[in-house]
């Protein structure tokens, strides 16, 4: 499988080499050249085959040789060694929830199988790889997870300042060992502006790749879920509907990925916040980025999604043909505290900010007679503050968060590029 950039002015690569340079030179994202769906008995016998199974079959073709089946089956099962459950909430709408991984985060998934295709490919280099991410949230919990003690691997996370949760910035900040954290003065958007920067940056004296969803090997292993949740439904729901809370938009086009794989999903909804980029795009067909706004739901807090345009790229890049299938709803931090409070009060759910979006994006939506799933993408104690205050209640604190919650941060500084920079060449 070879992959080509989507500004379309860089050779195309193998996995191997997308995965370890992140992003092409020419700074565009790598896009698989082709996408091969599965069979029909596959997908109509899909209840036959385990978790582990599924994966292989729908990663395969994207990774190709570059991993023999065995070593690639072993990071799959490693990668899945958690649920991913369907949780009935009303009688047409339920929950997948991606939040039982070791950050409680639906990053996990993708995290983990980049961390195990990295140290493959890694395996027997003396040069180090640096892998600086971007967060605005989740994804550096997962990627410090699922990179920690990863031989030949060093993790550099960007985060903003000041607009991530407490718990989320202890997951990424408390680690040690090959796990290095920027607090960065600016939001997240100034983050990704940085790592894309450095990837171009000649006089960077590091080997560097990237385990923001920009990665194909972060992005690609999400469509497992959807595969998960079809599998869990399919017989009692024939048309299913998946609500996504969108940031980056990796997560949501990772599921449109699935349904070219064959899977038959009837539409895709991509719910926002107020950083409603893509929703304008779609009501006015103008596709104009702008400066990320701090909200409760802080993952989704992305002015310039980068994921949006290999969505176009599935569709061809025909608005029309996007609106047939997807729609995007953005929504304001009163009205997702309100969801928030509607679905505790009348199913007895908690469900954290990301996950209250997807569900408004389910009740704005006509589903037709449709089965609505919308994803609950980290666990709800991730938002302590914004959910107890918001549902008047006291959570229970899970293990793995109690583990890091007295554990003392070390973070460096840094204000802009040049502090980046310096911190890489030292």
């Amino acid at each position: 499988m070879n992959y080509y950039s989507l500004h379309h002015k860089a050779p195309k690569v193998s996995f191997k080499e997308a995965v370890i340079k992140g992003l092409a030179p020419d700074r565009g994202i790598y896009f698989p050249e082709n996408i091969t769906p599965l069979s029909d008995e596959f997908i109509q016998n899909i209840d036959q085959y385990s978790h582990e199974e599924i994966a292989f079959e729908a990663i395969k073709q994207f990774v190709g040789d570059d991993i023999p089946n065995d070593i690639l089956k072993e990071i799959i099962t490693e990668t899945l060694s958690f649920d991913f459950p369907v949780v009935p909430i009303e009688d047409n709408i339920g929950t997948l929830e991606l939040f039982h991984g070791p950050t409680m985060a639906f990053k996990d998934v993708g995290a983990r199988f980049m961390a195990r295709c990295l140290g493959y490919f890694n395996r027997d280099k003396e040069e180090k790889v640096t892998v600086l991410v971007a967060t605005s949230g989740d994804t550096g919990g997962a990627v410090a997870n699922g990179f920690l003690g990863v031989k030949g691997v060093d993790v550099v996370i960007l985060y903003p300042s000041g607009k991530v949760s407490e718990i989320q910035e202890k997951q990424l900040t408390t680690l040690g060992q090959n796990i290095t954290a920027l607090e960065i003065d600016g939001v997240f958007d100034d983050c990704q502006d940085m790592v894309k920067t450095a990837f171009l940056d000649t006089e960077i004296e590091r080997t560097l790749t990237s385990a923001n969803s920009i990665n194909i090997a972060r992005w690609l292993p999400q469509m497992f879920y959807f595969f998960f949740a079809y599998k869990a439904v399919h017989k009692q729901h024939k048309n299913i509907v998946f609500s996504v809370p969108s940031g980056n938009f990796g997560n949501i086009c990772a599921g449109i990925m699935a349904q070219k794989l064959g899977l038959p999903i009837q539409h895709f909804i991509a719910s926002t916040n107020v950083n409603d980029t893509v929703s304008n795009y779609l009501e006015n067909g103008e596709y104009v980025p702008k400066k990320s706004i701090a909200t409760i739901s802080n993952a989704m807090d992305v002015g310039n999604p980068s994921n949006f345009i290999r969505i176009q790229e599935l569709y061809n890049n025909d608005l029309a043909t996007i609106k047939q299938h997807f729609s995007s709803y953005s929504f304001t931090d009163s009205e997702t505290k309100a969801a928030m409070k509607a679905i505790h009060n009348q199913h007895n759910y908690i469900a954290d900010p990301h996950g209250a979006v997807g569900y408004l994006g389910l009740k704005n939506h006509d589903l037709q007679g449709a089965y609505g799933i919308f994803l609950e993408t980290a666990h709800p104690v991730k938002f302590l503050p914004t959910v107890e205050s918001t549902l008047s209640l006291k959570l229970d604190i899970p293990s793995q968060i109690q583990e890091i919650m007295h554990k003392e941060k070390h973070a460096i500084q840094a204000a802009d590029y040049d502090d980046l920079k310096r911190f890489l060449n030292t």
